[in-house]
């Protein structure tokens, strides 16, 4: 038996009338795709492209591995499937071809961000 597919606005509205944030976010997907070599030599642009996305209000999340194989995955703000990948194009990572990506919906539904700040000397930590 199939089962039944829910368009996505009608998932987001779903989950937000149960109680739940159901913010709509993106992740990208980013596989290497020649090797370690090329994802290496377009790190800085790369990570200057994510600074810039994060000083904008656009970065939510990106990740980090414990043993590294040149993958990543990067949560964005968009307004939509197509915004979101007209961000993930603009990195220089993709536009070198050293990853390709793909662009998957995420919602936000649950969970909690523990922050703590000190005023005395500026330090803060996420916990």
């Amino acid at each position: 038996m199939t089962e039944p597919i829910i368009p996505w606005e009608e998932k987001v509205a779903k989950v937000r009338s149960e109680g739940v944030l159901g913010m709509q976010l993106y992740a990208v997907f980013t596989t290497p795709t020649d090797g370690l070599g090329p994802v290496l030599e377009n790190m800085g642009p790369h990570l200057a492209y994510q600074k810039k996305l994060e000083e904008d209000g656009v970065l939510f999340a990106a990740d980090n591995e414990k043993v590294w194989s040149g993958e990543g995955m990067v949560i964005v703000r968009a307004a939509s499937p197509e915004a979101a990948a007209e961000i993930a194009a603009a990195d220089p990572m993709h536009q070198s071809g050293a990853r390709s990506y793909r662009v998957r919906p995420w919602l936000l539904n649950e969970g909690s961000l523990n922050l703590r700040i000190t005023y005395s000397d500026g330090g803060r930590a996420i916990a």
